[in-house]
């Protein structure tokens, strides 16, 4: 359901509101990824949820792309920019499940929230995109924030409280190179492929890590409860990413975004129903100002898109 030009006011509004409401389902059903994954990580190394992971989406959405005709529409470019997907798409994966094995679940996604930061000062690097000195400073006010967050978990877990940071520049990076290849590239086309280059990363990363005796990476495989834990999660990734990509379909990127942060508040509702865990009064705060820097900068972008282009003036003679 796409919005065109010519749609009429009413028949946009309940195309946005259809947006709104897809959208807020994804984010709420996005936790049951971490949840499952959390679960499965007792028992199962993190690169091989991963692996199983982008299997169950190659082979999920392969039926869907050959019946769209759109498989073999490759070329060096955008094959480079599929691996470019799959390489950053597993690197998220693994450090995050490597994070929810000694971290709580609100708390890595409360870090992992950096990641709206992270991509807009990328953004101005690579993509020459104009950042004013206000969403610097949400950017700044965002990482104190996070640190809120971390400080503590650090002092818990060690250095793996940094891992969630990784998974957001991991994020960061696979949305500038999204940006590129969704202009000529079918939007089921891109899944298929971010979980076919994921699983050969994945894989890869198991003969590495194995080779040199690491725990995340050791193959081992899955058996019994263990099992159905990462196929849960796997059909979770699928309805979730589902309901998101067609709510990005029926509404703007800019009034969907902020929804985002609603995945904080399932997220925490499933750690405490699941493992009994709330975060500190502290961790409250970070997530907060989180929170609160990751929608200024959202807001503040969409103000200035809606800024009037002012034509350039004709060349004096």
């Amino acid at each position: 359901m796409t919005v065109h030009a010519s749609t009429s006011p009413s028949t946009l509004h309940q195309e946005v509101r259809l947006g709104l409401v897809l959208m807020v389902i994804s984010v709420l059903i996005a936790p049951v990824i971490d949840l499952f994954s959390k679960l499965a990580v007792a028992e199962v190394p993190a690169a091989v949820i991963t692996l199983c992971r982008f299997m169950f989406q190659a082979l999920t959405l392969l039926p869907v792309v050959l019946w769209r005709g759109t498989l073999l529409d490759l070329t060096w470019k955008k094959s480079a920019l599929h691996a470019l997907r799959g390489l950053m798409a597993a690197t998220v994966m693994i450090s995050f499940v490597m994070a929810l094995a000694v971290m709580e679940i609100a708390d890595a996604l409360a870090i992992f929230f950096v990641e709206p930061i992270i991509l807009t000062i990328l953004g101005a690097i690579f993509l020459k995109e104009t950042i004013g000195w206000r969403r610097y400073t949400a950017c700044a006010v965002g990482f104190l924030g996070a640190l809120l967050v971390i400080q503590p978990s650090m002092q818990e877990v060690g250095l793996f409280a940094l891992l969630p940071v990784v998974s957001a520049f991991g994020l960061a990076v696979f949305y500038l190179i999204t940006r590129l290849a969704a202009q000529s590239e079918d939007p089921w086309s891109m899944q298929l492929h971010t979980g076919l280059w994921g699983a050969a990363f994945a894989g890869i990363a198991l003969l590495v890590g194995n080779h040199f005796d690491w725990t995340a990476f050791t193959p081992v495989m899955p058996h019994g409860i263990s099992t159905l834990f990462i196929i849960c999660a796997g059909i979770a990734a699928t309805i979730s990413g589902i309901f998101g990509a067609y709510a990005y379909r029926s509404a703007p990127a800019s009034v969907l975004a902020p929804l985002q942060y609603l995945e904080i508040v399932s997220a925490t509702i499933l750690g405490w129903w699941v493992f009994g865990h709330l975060p500190d009064p502290l961790k409250w705060g970070g997530i907060s100002i989180i929170i609160g820097s990751g929608l200024y900068v959202i807001w503040r972008e969409h103000q200035l898109r809606k800024r009037p282009t002012i034509p350039a003036m004709p060349p004096l003679v």
